[in-house]
């Protein structure tokens, strides 16, 4: 019983206990087969994923364990042979007399257990290494939806695990051996995910900060260029000749005036202020808005005349006609937009690279928390079969259903003779609060929520 484990010394299970304490008894002869039971949707699609993980554990007796977490995955105990209580499993859920859902197994390593205490621990902080890496998977998929304008099919494009979609990945599931051996502690295995998608965040972070920060000069830039007359750059309407250059005395001022006040400007603007050239003006362009005109006049009263201009509902522009800094300003805002289109791409290449990496760090820890919670639950040996489950719409009651019908005498023993034991209650938990004779775990990916 748990309450004989020394918290440094390793998980040694007696299978008789654990079947009258942690392991659900499954008595009949047939394999017992776990399903799994998602959120109802109508939308279930590469971009849509609703699933569980269930992990059933068997011990050399008729001792069962089960853990679901993903599109659907159940865990069931193996007696064994994983292949077929698979293919119970799948007959009971997909097979022809029923096609309630798709089945795949979900293949999870054996790890190297280590002490009841560091089981303990490594549950608890899988539970927040979970919740941060879903975070970061979903903070990328905002990037790509601010990259793509919400367009929902580009953005699902670039969802891809190991050039898979996520719907594909998760049904074909193979523990990554190569980068994360079986063999290292899962607290060594969990800190790696950990500080990989850490390092991921922190460079995501960083790029599209710069990215924003371009983009916002762009916009600054893109802005003067658009408008009306009494806002928007001039570089691009006047020319050359509108104004007098290199005169000692004399200036061109450039005023936006309201296409229903035209009349009034031409009685008005030689008198405005003294020292105005007569006849001096003419219109350089028009919008929808406003007439843009010239006037040319004393230096020495342009600030007067700007000040007529403004309670005359005249504005009056500050331009300065310099052919220099006119073609600095073209070449910067051609420049900031060569550089805002080439972050836009390496950002782009950047979140769909992350993603998958992320995605598949994610997928890891749900299959480290069905292990732990697995063996936490129902003690040992770990000899369960876990399978994925997506159910067909509207399925999912039915599904359930059929797995709780399957593996109900699984949980009686720990619903009726572990509630006065006061050891499980202090690990009471590690259990999910919707209790089911398996464990379950469920993941919602939606991406179509963030673009609703």
């Amino acid at each position: 019983m748990i309450q004989q484990y020394n918290e440094q010394q390793p998980i040694k299970t007696d299978l008789e206990t654990s079947r009258t304490t942690l392991m659900p008894i499954f008595s009949s002869g047939e394999n017992p087969i776990s399903t799994t039971t998602t959120i109802p949707t109508s939308d279930r699609d590469d971009c849509s994923i609703f699933s569980d993980i269930l992990s059933p554990v068997i011990s050399s007796s008729s001792s069962y364990k089960m853990n679901l977490s993903i599109p659907s995955f159940p865990v069931i105990p193996a007696e064994g042979n994983k292949s077929i209580v698979f293919q119970n499993l799948k007959a009971k859920l997909s097979g022809s007399q029923a096609d309630l859902a798709e089945v795949y197994q979900f293949l999870i390593p054996e790890f190297k257990i280590g002490t009841l205490d560091a089981l303990v621990v490594i549950s608890d902080e899988l539970v927040k290494y979970d919740q941060f890496v879903e975070s970061v998977a979903w903070k990328i998929v905002d990037i790509l939806r601010i990259l793509l304008n919400g367009d929902i099919d580009k953005i699902c494009a670039n969802l891809l695990v190991n050039d898979k979609t996520v719907d594909q990945y998760l049904k074909t599931f193979q523990w990554d051996i190569m980068k994360f051996r079986a063999e290292k502690s899962l607290q060594e295995i969990a800190e790696i995910l950990n500080e990989e998608v850490s390092a991921i965040d922190t460079n995501m972070k960083a790029k599209l900060a710069h990215y924003n920060q371009v983009k916002g000069n762009l916009q600054a830039l893109e802005k003067k260029q658009t408008g009306n007359l009494s806002v928007r750059n001039l570089a691009d309407v006047v020319k050359k000749e509108h104004f007098v250059l290199d005169s000692e005395y004399l200036e061109t001022l450039l005023v936006a005036v309201p296409r229903n006040h035209y009349k009034s400007w031409h009685s008005k603007f030689e008198t405005l202020t003294q020292y105005v050239v007569p006849r001096s003006t003419q219109k350089i362009a028009e919008d929808d808005e406003y007439g843009l005109f010239n006037v040319t006049l004393f230096k020495r009263v342009s600030t007067d005349f700007a000040n007529r201009c403004r309670e005359e509902k005249f504005i009056c522009r500050d331009f300065k006609y310099n052919e220099d800094e006119m073609a600095n300003q073209r070449k910067e805002f051609e420049e900031v937009g060569a550089t805002e289109k080439e972050l836009w791409s390496a950002l782009l290449r950047l979140a769909n690279t992350n993603f998958g990496e992320v995605f598949s760090a994610w997928i890891h820890f749900k299959a480290m928390k069905v292990y732990v919670e697995s063996v936490l639950r129902y003690g040992l040996p770990p000899d369960f079969m876990s399978a994925t489950i997506k159910p067909k719409p509207k399925m999912d009651k039915r599904i359930r259903e059929i797995l709780n019908n399957q593996y109900g005498k699984l949980g009686g023993v720990l619903s009726r003779e572990t509630q006065k034991d006061e050891a499980i209650e202090e690990y009471q938990n590690l259990i999910d609060k919707d209790y089911y004779p398996y464990v379950w775990f469920q993941i919602q990916f939606n991406v179509k929520k963030i673009t609703s």
